[in-house]
């Protein structure tokens, strides 16, 4: 009998997911569920959706909630992490105020200023829940759904002693993507699957031994599949591979599309996740307004439904019954892709079992595609260490580094739109008390400057005189 400590389980739509998928182990009869969040009446709203399924059909599980997350965690042996520090309110900062200075992002959880800013949110409570674990239990396997999911698992392979798998479902969802557009069923594919977390490739996509890119990319040069994916389809198209997420995300990822109004009109133009600005935040304001004036639990039949796409009841599943579950999980790079940072996350095939989890050895990525993915490791690591040293300098180094970003805005304005996100937020970010980011003033250049001298070498300047700079 196993105790699973569920660490932000007001979030209606995921908790109810993930219970419903738990109820449905066998080897997890008897276990206890402990919903732990801030808001009472939310976890008490999901608590009677559980046990509603309980007794509905006759389950053998108990289920209780808790604002104390120490009573939560406390001899627990799994620990499922699904908390977002600031809600809407702070998210809504993240979009609004890099949209007002040039930067339109789409989703603004991963990456870019919502990413970063989210990253610097989540690493104090993730930072003192991680002392909870090791002190309470210390041997529990953490499975994380917190984004951003890159910079987070970064700031846990840190400064944390945990044993945290970061956890997607961008390889299941886009597995039935291609299925369609190869006309494949799913469970066919034969595939390799690996890079970052947001941003892993599909090295592999074979049937029987048939290599099925050759009709994905034919489909994709025709109108009706590329208007379905114009980012993802672009990049295939041009890259020869294809990766895990959608337009609205990919379009942060990279320089190349929405860095203006022409990119954003050819590639970003379809509704929501199809590159919409804010599409994301639209949709989290739409659901938590829509919870807060109506109790969508409360028509739930209490029907068990079928396991959903996620891979979290299956690891548990493979961890406490010893039969072997692949997935592909987030973990710090200890060697598996060798030429991405070895401090950074990666995501990368692995396989759970009474053992433990026991990530898959990639080796090289094509070198194009580690060049994409080291353009967000890079973000990540900066973020990471800013979240963890509460240093707002290396956190604007984090957004200007940002590869949408960069491609829209100088470093001043970089500067002015990072300190005014701080701001905002200052609430959410207690590590950076008492600091504030120094402000850098345009320098003005009056007109008739005469420059200032400069030593030159005498050999150089001979040299430079007679076109000889290369020595």
């Amino acid at each position: 009998m196993a105790k699973i400590a569920i660490i932000g389980a007001g979030s209606i739509i995921f908790c109810k997911t993930l219970l419903n998928d738990l109820f449905t182990v066998p080897a997890l009869k008897g276990s206890t569920y402990a919903l732990m969040g801030p808001t009472m009446w939310k976890l008490e709203k999901m608590k009677t959706y559980a046990d509603q399924i309980i007794g509905k059909n006759n389950l053998d599980a108990r289920v209780y909630c808790t604002t104390d997350r120490r009573d939560a965690l406390k001899d627990a042996k799994y620990v499922i992490l699904m908390f977002q520090v600031g809600g809407v309110e702070a998210f809504r900062h993240d979009w609004e105020i890099p949209l007002k200075h040039g930067v339109d992002q789409c989703i603004a959880d991963s990456l870019g200023p919502g990413g970063v800013f989210r990253a610097l949110r989540t690493a104090p409570v993730l930072l003192e829940l991680s002392k909870d674990v090791m002190e309470l239990c210390p041997e529990a396997h953490v499975l994380n759904y917190v984004n951003p999911m890159g910079a987070v698992c970064t700031i846990a392979g840190m400064a944390t002693g945990m044993k945290m798998v970061g956890l997607c479902h961008g390889v299941q969802t886009t597995l039935d993507l291609i299925a369609g557009y190869t006309d494949v069923k799913k469970e066919e594919i034969d595939y390799l699957c690996a890079g970052i977390n947001h941003m892993a490739w599909f090295l592999k996509l074979e049937k029987d031994g048939k290599d099925l890119y050759p009709k994905l990319k034919e489909n994709f040069e025709k109108p009706e599949y590329y208007k379905n994916e114009k980012v993802r389809g672009e990049v295939l198209r041009h890259c020869g591979y294809f990766m895990t997420e959608s337009t609205g995300h990919l379009s942060e990822y990279l320089p190349w599309f929405r860095k203006n109004r022409k990119a954003l009109e050819q590639y970003c133009d379809e509704p929501a996740f199809g590159g919409e600005s804010g599409a994301y935040y639209k949709y989290s304001l739409m659901v938590a307004e829509k919870f807060a004036s109506t109790d969508v639990l409360s028509i739930e039949s209490g029907a068990l439904e079928p396991r959903s796409k996620e891979y979290c009841s299956h690891i548990i599943e493979a961890l406490e019954t010893g039969v072997p579950f692949q997935f592909n999980g987030n973990v710090r790079n200890r060697g598996y892709i060798t030429n991405l940072p070895q401090d950074g996350t990666v995501e990368v095939p692995m396989y759970a079992d009474r053992n433990g989890l026991h990530p898959f050895f990639i080796g090289e990525l094509p070198a194009h595609l580690a060049a994409m993915n080291q353009s967000n490791l890079t973000v990540q690591g900066l973020a990471a260490r800013a979240a963890i040293a509460g240093d707002p300098e290396m956190a604007f180094w984090a957004v200007a580094m940002d590869p949408l970003t960069s491609a829209v805005l100088t470093l001043k304005e970089i500067r002015d739109m990072v300190i005014e996100m701080f701001e905002a937020e200052a609430k959410w970010l207690p590590q950076f008390a008492g600091k504030t980011l120094r402000r850098v003033d345009d320098i003005a250049i009056p007109a008739g400057v005469v420059p200032a001298p400069v030593p030159v070498d005498p050999a150089l300047a001979i040299n430079a005189r007679f076109g000889k700079l290369g020595g």
